[in-house]
């Protein structure tokens, strides 16, 4: 099948280029290796990982089971060490650092986990409370603190309940009040919405983009969950087999994923699926008197303009409308199209040139009798 086009809103290969801000965390070259037994020979679980994160970002680290996303958040927050390479966070290269200073560098990384993580033992403030006495917080202080972040997170009324008493979404926002409990300059969410439901989902992803804009923090989302990514990622970046294969922004990594590992990922959250009938019939070769299936993307102002109907009247060329989708990405409107043209050269040819001069990506899918 032919390679889709490339018009230029699909330059950005590595991450497109961003406001001047410090970086928080940075990754150079990091690999990590485990030996099962003594004896076996070693996995790399991850392999020379390069990414740079900056101040106030919300990044989305996504991949399948098995990628490496689990390693790269023990790495990040400094519960293992590198095989080889660096793992820097708010300027600690917490790789070199012995376990009794990775503990207390630790405190410039909040975690919030799957499943909560909560004592059944301590009320919700009780909950948010412990780091801060765990750190040696002034006692004065540590109730005034408790107090603004249950606020934050919108719990002020259950701030004596005990997590047997609170929904999932509210021991979530627990667990992300007791993760930015000691100021910690990133925070880091493990498949954090992947035990709620959806509307709960919702509604704390917009919590953390809401407490991204107020407190300026620095976010990272490592999840295996697209739609959460899609909801309130500035940047993605993809792992697939231990390595980086992809990362950009949101919109041009959904838009125009170029990995198949990140068209496998986004293909059930954006865009529009091939009609199952339609599948079943795709040939990789053209078939005589036959048509070919082309996925269309529009991004940006073309996504609400009659391009199609333009480039059938420009080739004089019939154009059947298999299914369409226009969808919000990152705040851009955003259309997937699968039309069927002629799949004569000359024909697909002209339709695929129309397409690349209004600045529009195809790809032939397949062809059909």
């Amino acid at each position: 099948m032919n390679a889709p086009t490339s018009p230029a809103a699909w330059s950005a290969v590595a991450a497109p280029a961003r406001a001047a801000r410090p970086t928080v965390i940075r990754l150079d070259a990091v690999t990590k290796a485990f030996r099962p037994r003594a004896e076996a020979p070693a996995v790399t679980a991850l392999d020379a990982i390069d990414l740079d994160i900056a101040e106030g970002e919300i990044v989305g680290i996504i991949g399948r089971s098995g990628a490496g996303k689990s390693t790269l958040v023990r790495l990040i927050n400094g519960l293992e060490k590198p095989t080889g390479g660096r793992v820097v966070v708010a300027g600690v290269t917490l790789s070199e650092l012995p376990e009794s200073q990775a503990r207390r560098a630790r405190s410039s990384i909040g975690m919030v986990f799957q499943h909560f993580n909560l004592m059944s033992s301590r009320t919700a403030a009780g909950n948010i409370a412990l780091p801060l006495e765990i750190a040696g917080a002034d006692k004065e202080a540590i109730p005034r603190r408790v107090d603004e972040l249950l606020a934050l997170v919108g719990l002020a009324a259950e701030r004596d309940r005990y997590p047997s008493e609170l929904s999932g979404g509210q021991k979530q926002r627990v667990g992300i009040a007791r993760a930015l409990a000691a100021r910690p300059k990133v925070l880091l969410c493990d498949e954090a919405t992947s035990a709620l439901d959806p509307e709960t989902t919702r509604q704390i992803l917009a919590l953390i983009a809401r407490i991204r804009d107020e407190i300026g923090i620095t976010v990272v989302l490592v999840t295996h969950d697209m739609a959460a990514v899609k909801a309130i990622a500035d940047r993605v970046a993809v792992i697939d087999g231990g390595r980086l294969v992809e990362q950009g922004t949101a919109f041009d990594v959904f838009a125009h994923p170029r990995h198949p590992a990140t068209r496998r990922l986004v293909s059930a959250v954006a865009g529009v699926a091939i009609p199952e009938d339609l599948q079943a019939r795709l040939a990789p070769a053209p078939v005589a008197g036959g048509q070919a299936i082309l996925r269309v993307v529009f991004s940006g102002p073309s996504a609400s303009e009659p391009v199609l109907t333009r480039i059938a009247k420009l080739t004089a060329t019939d154009i059947n409308i298999h299914a369409a989708q226009v969808e919000t990405l990152a705040g851009r409107p955003f259309g997937t199209i699968i039309v069927a043209v002629p799949s004569a050269f000359a024909v697909l040819g002209a339709v695929q040139a129309a397409l690349q001069q209004l600045d529009l990506a195809s790809e032939v899918l397949g062809y059909v009798a």
